[in-house]
């Protein structure tokens, strides 16, 4: 009767261990299962959500209200035959020490976690993490603005007020314009180019100096293809006619359009749909179609115009502080380093893949889908020109970025024309 009455107490502890949740900075077991958190904001159900693997329960802490924020549920009950199990090892070596708390990073997102690509973008990695690590090290996945403002998730971190970012470099061009140039780059390569230069041409290495200068760093964790150019309410045949309109522009694209005369503002996306509604934009980008569609521009502008020359390819980054990513153990580092590897390799096919469907969907709902004339894409060109001598000429530091950027294009510029088609 003793050894039953042990066996139940023993199983019915092993139970507790099993659900019992992470905590930051404390003792907790480490998960059976990955776990994969994501704490939604009111407003983050407009897209369809992602579809993850089942969890275990894990808590994402409270918002910046101090609300608690949700929690993703069990998977599944445990069987009799795993408590069995389990019980029968335990009982063979004695009492079983619980396992290191899991380490446990607070990532506030620029981007909701079910906008296709980016957003979702983020709980795979905290997936892909999660599960290569066996719970040791999780990423929870905050919705924007309930840790930091979405534009201004970055520099949450920079401050050290949270653990990480999921975000894109341009919104923390604000603190050097050169910032711009890790994220995408007018009339710039594709995406095979850029990311040549990113990883072999000096292109990260500038990053890290300056994301380190500042206490962070810095891992490319997804890229997309080509952008579309925007969403205007009327079909624009000069370049006369975007004097005087309020756009939403990302990047150094908008210092483009600002010298044409359009007065640009750098929204969340989130945003976007109402101030179009409102009368306080006249048109908007955003970018490629597969992630602009749930957003419905088309309710009020229908002319969708080609080609992204501001945004030919797109880098989204993982920014984690400084002083976090040190304290990693080196497996943990070289986990999310692979994590988001395989992440880039996703969002660049899953991004190829979609747009030809969104495209003739958009048309059948009455859509106008417009590709700029030469001579507009060649005015923009040359202002983008203007641009670069400016910025060059008023921060040393985009000089710096932009010239090996520049070289690497003058070298690659031989291959990519004997190599690819014309």
């Amino acid at each position: 009767m003793r050894h039953a009455t042990g066996f139940i107490a023993l199983a019915a502890a092993l139970i507790g261990l099993a659900w019992a949740e992470p905590v930051r900075g404390g003792t907790a077991p480490r998960p059976e299962a990955p776990a994969i958190v994501a704490a939604r904001a009111p407003d983050a159900d407009r897209v369809p959500a992602p579809t993850v693997e089942p969890v275990r329960a894990a808590t994402a802490g409270p918002d910046r209200d101090g609300r608690a924020a949700p929690t993703a549920g069990p998977a599944d009950g445990i069987g009799a035959e795993r408590v069995a199990s389990a019980a029968g090892r335990a009982s063979a070596v004695g009492s079983e020490r619980a396992a290191p708390a899991p380490v446990v990073l607070h990532v506030a997102s620029t981007f909701p976690g079910a906008m296709a690509l980016v957003g979702q973008g983020g709980l795979r990695l905290a997936g892909k993490v999660a599960r290569a690590t066996g719970g040791e090290l999780l990423l929870t996945f905050h919705e924007p603005g309930q840790l930091a403002p979405a534009a201004d998730a970055v520099k949450a971190v920079a401050r050290g007020d949270i653990d990480a970012a999921w975000a894109g470099a341009g919104w923390f061009a604000d603190e050097d314009s050169a910032f711009n140039m890790f994220s995408s780059v007018p009339f710039g390569p594709g995406i095979g180019e850029y990311m040549g230069w990113m990883y072999n041409g000096g292109g990260l290495a500038l990053a890290r100096e300056m994301f380190h200068a500042r206490g962070i760093h810095n891992l490319p964790c997804a890229v997309i293809p080509p952008e579309a150019s925007g969403w205007f309410r009327r079909e624009i045949t000069s370049l006369n006619e975007l004097r005087g309109l309020r756009m939403r522009f990302f990047g150094l694209g908008a210092k483009v359009m600002e010298k044409l005369g359009v007065t640009t503002q750098q929204i969340p996306p989130g945003e976007i749909l109402q101030a179009l509604k409102a009368g306080t934009l006249d048109a908007t980008e955003f970018s490629l179609p597969l992630m602009d569609k749930p957003f419905g521009f088309d309710q009020v502008a229908k002319y969708y115009y080609f080609p992204g020359w501001h945004q030919q390819a797109t880098f989204f980054d993982l920014y984690i502080a400084k002083a976090a990513w040190d304290r990693l153990s080196d497996r943990h580092r070289a986990v999310v380093e692979l994590a988001c590897g395989d992440l880039i390799r996703e969002t660049i096919a899953e991004g190829e893949a979609a747009q030809g469907a969104v495209l003739k969907e958009m048309q059948a709902r009455g859509v106008q889908l417009k590709r700029w004339p030469p001579e507009i894409l060649v005015a923009l060109d040359e202002t983008w020109d203007e641009v670069v001598e400016e910025e060059m000429t008023r921060n040393p530091n985009f000089r710096r970025v932009y010239g090996s950027y520049a070289r690497f294009r003058s070298t690659y510029a031989v291959w990519r024309h004997l190599g690819y088609l014309q």
